[in-house]
């Protein structure tokens, strides 16, 4: 007898359909075999199976059964497999009646007392069950809420093995699950724990980080220990624009398939906010594997990646983000399949000034030698720094700011004037396929973008003479500029946003890095 059965693989951030082929052999001794490129996982699901079937007094095959996974050319990984396969070998010894079986993609890790476990994946398994006109999904009851955003699909979430094989029976009616997904997605979107209110003083940091939000520029912030570097960081999402359901679904498939997505949410609703250790390493970062996964610069697509303490990571670590900030996807290359995760998120970086952290401090002597602090800067290399268009210096808070009361200007009111910057440049990018925001012109819009008048050329001369700045500075200073004056709502770029712009070059001013 031989019946198929219906589950899915996740390749990159997209699943595809595997077909469960369970074929016995009565006339042959017992046996239990796996064919289609299994990986250990797959291979051990059959002991699990066993068990799970003997502990719920159903019975458990007593002659040959082999299980083929097709396409065979497609490793098969992880331990979802088990509930469809389970189910296989009961519809093949006649013990399942129904032949509805193969009109759902089932998936589900089984445990030896036949309870489901969590999987990974859920979001594109659904999707792509969709797309192939699949009746249902039955999964574990921790992911259906993840799984019944996709619309037109009935989603079934168990907890128990018995639950499905009693539904194929006839014996228990099960019911799909139901998300309202904008109503969910809308309602969890205005709150946030933090508030740029909580940070006291620091008025030209956060007007940096508020220019970085409306143009989507990558930034840096350079100060002592103690300045609230990580403090400012942090509350950057809170500033951002709202994610939109597109941008939010395309998250969640991320961290669905990373297994990062909190088991209390179905929806990635803010934008995400990823800050690895410095120890991480170049795949961690990055992406890969030998099952490629996504890394944290896909977890932090349509976010934010702020890396702390940047010249303490290694050199290799940060190199390869270069080409990824450009392409704003990692394309992970294995022998047999090349896959791309999507990477376009926003760099905030901060690092003390030097190896004490004190050099430029107005109170504190810095204990560092000159070369110390250039061999300390020269960590991050240049073409990295080139990816980077605002330096911001943080100094010190003062007791006086500290201890004011005055309310600070709240989240909330910074995020109108993003949005309203970012409406801007919608409207101007509009012709433009991939472009949605100025840190993403090439040099071609450059120069149609960012024209400036003679005072303004006179300006950007003298500036990048005077303060030894470095030839890329050119590009990022107009880019700068013209988010400054979209956020006055100017048509041009003036004078005086030029000279805001240029404040934002520390790191390529003489005595920084050269």
């Amino acid at each position: 007898m031989l019946v198929k059965v219906y589950g899915s693989a996740v390749y990159g951030v997209d699943a595809i359909t595997i077909t469960m082929e369970i074929d016995s052999s009565p006339n042959q001794p017992p046996g239990y075999f796996i064919v289609g490129l299994p990986d250990n996982a797959v291979k051990e699901s059959v002991d699990r199976i066993l068990s799970a079937i003997k502990n719920n007094g159903l019975e458990r095959p007593r002659y040959k059964v082999l299980v083929n996974m097709a396409p065979a050319d497609i490793k098969k990984a992880g331990s979802a497999y088990d509930l469809p396969i389970a189910l296989g070998m009961l519809a093949v010894t006649g013990q399942l009646t129904s032949t509805a079986i193969g009109e759902y993609i089932i998936m589900g890790e089984l445990s030896l007392d036949g309870s489901l476990k969590p999987i990974k994946g859920a979001l594109p398994i659904a999707i792509q069950a969709r797309a192939e006109k699949f009746k249902g999904l039955i999964l574990p009851k921790q992911n259906a809420r993840e799984a019944a955003l996709v619309n037109n699909l009935d989603v079934y979430g168990i907890s128990h093995f018995t639950e499905a094989v009693d539904f194929f029976n006839g014996k228990l009616q099960l019911q799909p699950v139901e998300v309202n997904t904008r109503e969910e997605f809308f309602s969890a979107q205005e709150f946030f724990d933090i508030d740029f209110a909580d940070v006291k003083g620091q008025i030209n940091v956060k007007r940096a980080l508020e220019i970085a939000a409306a143009g989507g520029h990558n930034a840096i912030l350079i100060g002592p220990p103690g300045a609230g570097k990580t403090m400012l960081a942090k509350r950057l999402p809170t500033i951002l624009p709202p994610l939109s359901l597109q941008e939010a679904l395309e998250a969640t498939k991320i961290h669905s398939v990373a297994g990062k997505l909190p088991s209390d949410a179905a929806l990635v609703a803010h934008r995400p906010f990823r800050s690895p250790h410095h120890t991480i390493s170049d795949v961690a970062l990055v992406g890969g594997g030998g099952n490629p996964q996504p890394g944290e610069i896909s977890l932090a697509h349509n976010g934010v990646l702020f890396l702390d303490e940047l010249p303490e990571f290694k050199r290799t670590v940060l190199e390869v983000m270069r080409q990824p900030m450009e392409e704003r996807k990692v394309t992970i290359s294995r022998a047999k399949v090349s896959m791309d995760f999507p990477a376009s998120f926003m760099l905030l970086a901060s690092m003390n000034p030097c190896p004490c952290g004190f050099y430029n401090h107005p109170d504190k002597d810095c204990t560092c030698s000159p070369i110390m602090v250039q061999r300390y800067l020269n960590k991050i290399s240049g073409p990295l720094l080139d990816r980077i268009d605002l330096h911001v210096e943080v100094t010190p808070v003062a007791f006086s700011e500290l201890s004011n009361k005055q309310e600070q200007e709240k989240s909330y009111m910074v995020r109108d004037r993003v949005i309203a910057a970012r409406a801007i440049q919608e409207k101007r990018f509009e012709q433009q396929v991939g472009i949605y925001s100025n840190a993403q012109m090439g040099s071609k819009l450059l120069k149609e973008v960012c024209e400036i008048d003679a005072t303004g050329q006179h300006l950007l001369k003298t500036a990048m003479e005077r303060l030894n700045l470095s030839a890329r500075a050119y590009d990022r200073i107009l880019k700068v500029a013209r988010t400054i004056a979209d956020l006055a709502d100017a048509s041009h770029i003036q004078p005086e946003h030029l000279a805001e712009a240029i404040q934002y070059r520390s790191l390529d001013r003489e005595g920084w890095a050269g």
